[in-house]
């Protein structure tokens, strides 16, 4: 199995948009290619997806077993790090890219920002050949270039001092802009130019960028042993299809392809709702609201008087649903944004402040209380993550939470999860994996509630 790890020295080095044009370019000449990328990032995945045409996993050793990682490999992996290469919450590194690439015995090819440097180069990729000696660094892809010379004098260094392969040079380029807000890139469904970027993207590295000596790098990764993962559970003949309906549109796209998977294979048929266009709820027994940017499209979501309705009077009639971060905010009295403040569902007895500094951000542990919708399993934390720039405001004083927050904000530093009804609301992000099979558990829920 041919696979990349695609990594930086740090941040903000031009990582994600080669690895867009990367998966572009190599999609185009006929491969099948798998883009992975690590930790809960759902932005990024999307653009990745587009390059494809193949949803894009993400690989994450806080929520995910190592046999869970390895599981999900397949095709020509092509694996987008995040941050720099040897960054990770531990001290020991064992969560960082390096492990990462090391777990799936995949070569590193770092894109390393180049403006500014010349001979300086050279010690930096010796260093990151020498912190790690189980880490295979093939490759180095030279971004922003600023012209032919800076080019040749980087490559004439790296030559003498290195044994490590220039497998591309990428000059500062416009054309590799893509437009970035408060939580990072724009979503691709969100940028009606996506396509066309991603083709630019695809341009500038087959340009640029040396495919044939990436693809070698690729088949040199040795062959990994797979495990046998566990199975999900499988519906019996009693138990019954539910539907759910699953918000999605500009302002309510994060949700993770195999979590969404999980939910069809518990037994759900999944129907899509549109809140910002949409003035009626289908028929469904259950619906899934997850994040995204509600606070870039309020007008629009005030506007639309009868889904805010419809949603509000199901909550009355005990439909259960699962909402996330900006579905949380949605259904809270309002969202203030700046001078502007929006009306929204109103079911969450609570305003919604947008703050300019994320109010949450990080991995989190939860632990389960006695007030949510599902039989509480105490002894299991719950390994997930939040970035949120907004927090609650007069707060009803008697609610209810479903969870307890051993690590991170949620709703008010120590409780996170709303519960109202058959309602379940949290900013933290969920994802389901063998240690928290939480598509299930709501998939048993409904079918409770309509037997």
């Amino acid at each position: 199995m041919s696979r990349l790890f695609i990594s930086a020295a740090h941040k903000s080095s031009g990582k994600t948009t080669v690895s867009i044009g990367l998966c572009a370019a190599l999609t185009a000449t006929g491969k099948t290619v798998q883009a992975f990328k690590k930790g809960p990032d759902y932005i990024d995945p999307q653009w990745l997806a587009r390059a494809t045409h193949r949803n894009c996993i993400n690989l994450d050793f806080y929520t995910m077993e190592q046999d869970e990682i390895l599981a999900a490999l397949g095709h020509l992996s092509i694996i987008e790090g995040n941050k720099g290469l040897y960054d990770g919450l531990d001290l020991d590194g064992s969560n960082s890219n390096a492990a990462l690439a090391k777990l799936t015995k995949t070569p590193v090819v770092l894109v390393l920002d180049a403006r500014g440097m010349t001979r300086g180069i050279a010690p930096l990729i010796l260093g990151y050949q020498s912190f790690d000696k189980d880490i295979t660094i093939r490759g180095v892809i030279l971004n922003q270039l600023g012209g032919s010379r800076h080019e040749e004098k980087l490559r004439n260094v790296i030559e003498h001092y290195t044994d490590v392969e220039v497998v591309g040079a990428i000059h500062k380029d416009k054309r590799f802009d893509i437009d970035e807000r408060h939580l990072g890139l724009v979503p691709s469904q969100e940028d009606p130019y996506s396509d066309k970027k991603i083709e630019r993207l695809k341009q500038v590295i087959t340009e640029q960028v040396n495919l044939e000596s990436l693809l070698n790098i690729a088949d040199s990764a040795p062959e990994l042993n797979f495990p046998a993962t566990a199975q999900m559970p499988k519906m019996t003949g009693d138990e019954k299809h539910v539907t759910i309906g699953v918000v999605r549109n500009p302002a309510f796209c994060f949700y993770y392809p195999d979590d969404l998977a999980a939910l069809e294979q518990a037994g759900a048929q999944l129907v899509t709702i549109d809140t910002l266009n949409d003035s009626k709820l289908p028929p469904i027994d259950g619906l899934f609201i997850g994040g995204g940017f509600p606070e870039t499209h309020l007008e629009q979501l005030e506007a639309n008087n009868t889904m805010r309705d419809e949603i509000r009077q199901a909550i009355e009639n005990n439909l259960p649903v699962y909402a996330e971060c900006g579905g949380l905010m949605y259904l809270a009295r309002s969202i203030q944004w700046g001078n502007s403040k929006h009306t929204m569902v109103g079911t969450i007895q609570a305003d919604i402040i947008m703050e300019k500094t994320p109010q949450g951000r990080g991995y989190v542990q939860l632990r389960e209380t006695s007030n949510g919708l599902w039989p509480a399993r105490p002894e299991h934390n719950i390994a997930a993550h939040e970035f949120h720039y907004s927090r609650f405001e007069n707060l009803d004083k008697n609610a209810r939470f479903a969870f307890e927050v051993l690590r991170g904000t949620g709703i008010d530093g120590k409780n996170d999860g709303y519960v109202y009804k058959n309602l379940l609301a949290c900013y933290t992000h969920q994802r389901n994996t063998s240690k928290n099979t939480w598509t299930q558990r709501f998939v048993d829920f409904i079918r409770q509630q309509i037997n």
